[in-house]
């Protein structure tokens, strides 16, 4: 049997290029390889949207139709809704009554995020047992890997951590997960801040060809370079990275990034052919988007359905869970 890989994405906004190539280009190329569970981690919006809730479930249909747009296969891989297989739920409540509250106040995100997202309240428990429920959502489908970036691994770690706890109480349980290290790329947004949705700044797997173009166009470069016969600096600057990222035509941008540094190329040439580089990349992608947005129920169908085989495996997990914590009432 192919050992099994489990990760998530909460419906928050628009895809954008950064989830694009950090996280779905990965998810797809490992279905033939893996058993693939992906689900919408609608649970997880509410530890930081829960004050406006009204659209969640229209992101996450939007989502999945990225996904699938990007590469995932409903025939190769489980895609499905956290909140339709309500056993990650309860498996989250048994971990909290062995898990000491300081292990999740030491996550390296939890004060981070805090000061991040200093604009709504997230002094809640849930946003605290983030990991917890993020722990519950792996390890009941006894998967073997997350794909995680090594910014990611001390999250894993926690929940490996966890289980060998749970174990202490119970008895062997689960799998203890595995980070399956990727090489994610990371894209800065369009105004070299970090990229979100909160800043106005990405470029959305779901754009089409002229807002792409548009967006390029307003790229920050080099600041320093403000005459094309200046030399610029080539490392670190969004243009190239996404350059990198994106642009097929390996000789085209090894010209590119030689001219740009001998002052001999101007921004406008490097951002249209950027342009044209990663419309190049969306466009199949667009295609497929299309065709599966020709049937509105599709995806609404998709994680139905891929919610109920994922709710399969999860009940039985809890069976032998509540079996080993005593708690069946025959």
């Amino acid at each position: 049997m192919k050992r099994r890989v489990v990760s998530g994405m909460r419906p928050t906004g628009k895809l954008h290029l950064g989830h694009l190539v950090g996280a779905l280009e990965n998810w797809a190329a490992l279905q033939d390889e893996y058993e693939c569970f992906y689900f919408v981690a609608d649970w997880h919006a509410l530890t930081s949207e829960y004050a406006d809730t009204s659209e969640i479930v229209a992101n996450a249909y939007d989502m999945v139709a990225d996904w699938i747009a990007a590469g995932l296969d409903p025939e190769r891989s489980t895609l499905f809704v956290q909140s339709l297989v309500p056993e990650h739920a309860e498996l989250n409540l048994l971990l909290s009554m062995t898990i000491p509250i300081p292990w999740l106040e030491r996550v390296p995100t939890y004060k981070e995020q805090m000061e991040q997202l200093s604009d709504k309240d997230l002094s809640t428990l849930g946003f605290l047992g983030y990991p917890l429920l993020q722990t519950a959502d792996i390890i009941i489908y006894n998967a073997h890997f997350v794909p995680v970036g090594e910014d990611q691994v001390p999250h894993l770690e926690l929940s490996r951590e966890i289980v060998r706890r749970f174990h202490n109480f119970f008895g062997e349980l689960f799998v203890e997960p595995l980070p399956k290290l990727t090489d994610v790329s990371r894209l800065p947004g369009i105004d070299n801040r970090k990229m979100s949705k909160s800043y106005g700044n990405a470029i959305n797997v779901s754009d089409d060809a002229e807002t792409v173009r548009k967006k390029v166009m307003q790229m920050y470069t080099d600041p320093k370079r403000v005459r094309a016969d200046i030399p610029g600096t080539v490392e670190g600057n969004p243009v190239f990275l996404y350059h990198d990222a994106f642009n097929r035509d390996r000789a085209e941008v090894e010209d590119l990034k030689t001219r740009y540094r001998a002052g001999k190329v101007g921004d406008v040439e490097v951002k249209t052919k950027l342009a044209k580089a990663i419309n190049a990349h969306l466009d199949p992608i667009r295609a497929r988007r299309a065709e599966v947005l020709t049937k509105p129920s599709a995806v609404r169908d998709i994680l139905h359905e891929g919610s109920r085989k994922a709710r399969v495996i999860a009940q039985a997990t809890m069976e032998r869970v509540r079996a080993a914590v005593k708690l069946k009432y025959d």
